[in-house]
């Protein structure tokens, strides 16, 4: 199961990661003549055809060796789970996406070649928004739109189908039954385009989805949500922890902000009798919980404004009939309803302390309400509790440790959180998402599918709109079920999940996708986890990460797996902005052929000043570039080298072929080829490379170019592992080209060649002998070694010092040499014995 899913990270761009990306090359028959065969003349200049048959040559062998390779792959080897984030299903894939897979695929292609277990594989966000709304624009079903793309890109975890989606409903039943997740109404963003529910994050600073741009709506609506705000202190405190990401653990504190405060569970009652409404309501000093004198509630509260058995009973006054029963100190207090139109943050409920706050007082003081002093001030300055049960005498701290874990040991409330961070909201009234695993019964309320019957789901329907309520409410014979408690007429949840659940999870799923018994197994997750590196966009550095980080605290506590935190380090890449081109007046984008270029400064051929600028490439702008186009005219290799080279991961690549980083990386290509071109002309067939022909100012150029050598593999392991300043990279290997290419002659013709990783290959045609080049690994330092026969010294013959001490190297490279085949070619070797303190070695023969 582990071996399908690292196969996935084998495949360059082109195939598995996008069929996009791929030439479509044939596979050829060993005995075929080779690209460099075929005319029998090397091809000097490395022009855009011989680089595109080169790709084509190379392509379908690499694949074919990579998929051996992880077949081999040594389960011994040091563990290393490079991810990319989730793509979207939004058609084909663009440039961000070519960066994203580029980065990821060197990272694990270099950690491979390291000796390490990889774990690189893809997946597909196929659920959501723009999968069901492209299915719309064509007239198909989404299912099958999906599975068309999903062919396309061969992948292997995909979240629209039911064997993964199982999994999803059951992390939900999970979290139901932990009371994690939760149905209300709430005062939601609506999206009138997509007519769905946006959570706080997936509206920008103006009001604006995220997705279709739409000024949002507030709606009352009863949804579910997940309970994230228990974890909020734990998420916060485990950032400590991690490596520096980018600015992103800043992001992350300061979406979930100071947690001082936590939430207590209340009752409403009227009357004094319970209404079967709960509430959770704030305090910013939970430690003097027994001084409460009040609760109360924004005019805009829920309670006021949707089908709340209360809401009539709220409405007679600000201090209403309404009562609260706090269930940790069992006391009771009126509800008020605030003449404040809001609290600090987003808190909609508050506890009223006089004890803590001149405004909490002067509110009871005004409505004539009584309350407990809790707080008593020593001579010392200290504050301690008292009319506190069993917390009187002990200090405010001790106090606010002691009561809040006493509220989480019982269930009603405790949790440290913020005043800025609310629950998660996950419904959405949309069809292609991951239906909500809940059945309502009239007897018993909303119940959980039993873990045995998932996966629900989802029904075929006629037709789609994406408009008005939830498709869902249409499929009659679904909808309408069997409540599994009381075995009473229920009705099913017509809700989808919001997507953000599904990839909440999908990095456990990777480590063993097709287990159909469970979500994964945990020795398995255990292996690979935590993600060692986790490459995304910065635009997903609060939801998705926070989400993700959540559910990985979640599944930790629920004994899932061990690890707390899903990712180790965190690589944020940013975009790729194309040239952009709007009339000044009123912002409209232009395409690049409605402008004249003519003169210094472009102007509109319909007239008007133009605003030239590199924004987010999309259609809308006229600024996208197709991946195919672009591969199609500079070459696979070309492209990503382009993307490692033109920025540092974490910034936005300006997209110009005349001015950026395209010239500079077709250049080294070219440098690349000169270099081949120049050993083969020095090592023809047949030429025995004689080291003992190197004078001593040779013998020191190849010192400086093993130095060379050296340092560039430090500073490229350096960058690859460490900053990931994979452009720094790639300029150290540009100098090592410089180095390579004014080597001498003679030193690129007598230099041993060692061969470590091919870089060409060739055959004239006729299965006779190939031959191997290594352009970073010519030229070694040279060390002397004495032959003897039978104890008596005979000459002198030059080996690659790295290999002076290894006695079958050694006796390999004497016996190739022209001293070895003139005296011990002829003879019968007993035994070679090199010496481990000096450089001689002795052949023992037969005289």
């Amino acid at each position: 199961m582990q071996v399908s899913v690292r196969r996935l990270s084998l495949y360059p761009l082109g195939v598995a990661r996008s069929a996009l990306l791929s030439p479509s090359p044939r596979l050829l028959s060993p005995g075929t003549r080779t690209l460099f065969s075929e005319t029998g003349v090397w091809e000097k200049e490395y022009r855009p055809e011989t680089r595109r048959r080169v790709e084509e040559w190379w392509h379908p062998r690499i694949m074919a060796q990579w998929r051996k390779d992880a077949l081999e792959e040594d389960s011994k080897g040091k563990k290393f789970y490079v991810l990319s984030m989730f793509p979207y299903p939004s058609g084909r894939l663009h440039m961000g996406h070519v960066r994203v897979y580029t980065i990821s695929d060197t990272i694990g292609h270099f950690q491979r070649m390291r000796g390490h277990q990889v774990l690189n594989p893809m997946g597909w966000d196929a659920f959501g928004l723009p999968a069901e709304n492209a299915a719309i624009e064509r007239g198909l079903d989404p299912e099958e739109w999906t599975k068309r793309e999903e062919e396309l890109l061969g992948l292997e975890v995909t979240t629209c189908l039911p064997d993964y989606y199982r999994w999803t409903q059951y992390l939900f039943v999970k979290l139901f039954q932990a009371g994690l997740a939760y149905q209300k109404e709430a005062v939601v963003n609506w999206d009138p385009v997509d007519q769905t529910v946006l959570a706080d994050e997936q509206v920008d600073e103006n009001g604006r989805s995220w997705r279709s741009g739409a000024l949002v709506e507030q709606k009352l609506l009863t949804q579910w949500f997940i309970k994230t705000t228990n974890y909020a202190k734990p998420l916060l405190d485990a950032l400590a922890d991690l490596p520096e990401w980018y600015g992103v653990k800043a992001m992350q504190a300061n979406w979930i902000g100071d947690c001082t405060g936590c939430y207590f569970d209340f009752k409403l009652k009227v009357n004094g009798e319970e209404t079967g409404e709960t509430l959770s309501a704030y305090s910013s000093s939970p430690e003097t919980v027994f001084g409460a004198a009040y609760l109360a509630i924004l005019p805009s509260h829920r309670l006021l404004h949707g089908s709340s058995s209360v809401r009539s009973v709220l409405e007679k006054d600000s201090l209403t009939e309404v009562t609260a029963h706090n269930l940790f100190t069992d006391h009771e207090v009126p509800v008020v309803i605030s003449h404040k139109e809001a609290f600090d943050g987003y808190l909609d409920t508050v506890i009223g302390i006089p004890d803590c706050s001149e405004e909490d007082l002067s509110v009871a003081r005004a409505l004539n309400l009584r309350w407990t002093t809790v707080l008593k001030s020593d001579e010392d300055g200290t504050q301690t509790l008292v009319n506190s049960d069993e917390f009187s005498g002990l200090t405010r701290q001790q106090a606010f440790d002691s009561i809040t874990q006493k509220s989480r040991d019982q269930r009603v409330g405790g949790h440290l959180t913020s005043s800025k961070l609310r629950d998660w909201l996950i419904s959405r009234q949309r069809y292609w998402g991951t239906p909500i695993p809940v059945v309502h019964c009239g007897s018993c309320g909303p119940v959980a599918v039993p873990e045995d019957e998932l996966p629900v789901t989802l029904p075929k329907l006629p037709s789609l709109t994406g408009k008005g309520t939830s498709p869902l409410e249409d499929a009659h014979d679904w909808v309408s079920c069997t409540c599994p408690r009381c075995k009473g007429p229920a009705r099913r949840e017509t809700d989808t999940m919001d997507t953000f659940v599904d990839s909440a999870w999908y990095y456990f799923r990777y480590t063993d996708p097709q287990n159909t018994v469970r979500p994964f197994e945990r020795h398995l997750a255990d292996h690979w986890l935590p993600v060692d590196v986790y490459i995304g966009g910065k635009e997903h550095a609060v939801m998705h990460l926070y989400y993700a980080r959540f559910l990985c605290h979640f599944c930790k506590d629920q004994g899932l797996v061990a690890h707390r935190e899903p990712f180790r380090k965190l690589l944020v890449q940013g975009l790729i902005k194309g040239q952009t081109f709007k009339l000044a007046d009123s912002g409209q984008y232009l395409k690049r052929e409605d402008i004249d270029f003519t003169d210094k400064e472009p102007v509109a051929r319909r007239g008007g000043r133009v605003e030239v600028t590199f924004e987010k490439m999309s259609k809308s702008k006229h600024n996208g570039l197709d991946p195919q186009d672009v591969v199609q005219q500079y070459g696979v290799d070309t492209v990503r080298l382009y993307i490692l080279y033109a920025a540092p991961p974490e910034q936005d690549i300006l997209w110009n072929v005349k001015t950026d980083a395209l010239p500079g990386v077709l250049r080294w290509q070219s440098r690349l080829w000169q270099l081949v071109t120049k050993l083969r002309a020095a090592r023809q067939p047949g030429d025995i490379p004689n080291p003992s022909l190197l004078k001593k100012k040779e013998l020191a150029e190849t010192k400086k170019i093993w130095d060379n050598k050296n340092y560039a593999v430090q500073e490229v392991t350096s960058h690859f592992t460490g900053d990931f300043l994979f452009n720094a990279a790639i300029s150290r290997l540009m100098g090592l080209t410089n180095t390579l290419s004014s080597a001498t002659a003679a030193v690129v013709q007598h230099n041993y060649s060692h061969v470590i990783k091919d870089v060409f290959k060739h055959s004239d045609g006729n299965g006779q002998r190939k031959r191997k080049v290594n352009l970073t690994c010519l030229f070694f330092p040279l060390s002397p070694v004495t032959p003897q026969i039978n104890n008596k010294a005979c000459g002198s013959v030059t080996v690659p010092l790295q290999v002076s001490k290894d006695s079958e190297r050694v006796q390999q490279l004497i016996l190739e040499s022209p001293l070895g085949q003139k005296l011990l070619s002829a003879r019968s070797i007993k035994r070679a014995i090199l010496s481990p303190r000096t450089a001689l070695i002795n052949f023992l023969v037969e005289e």
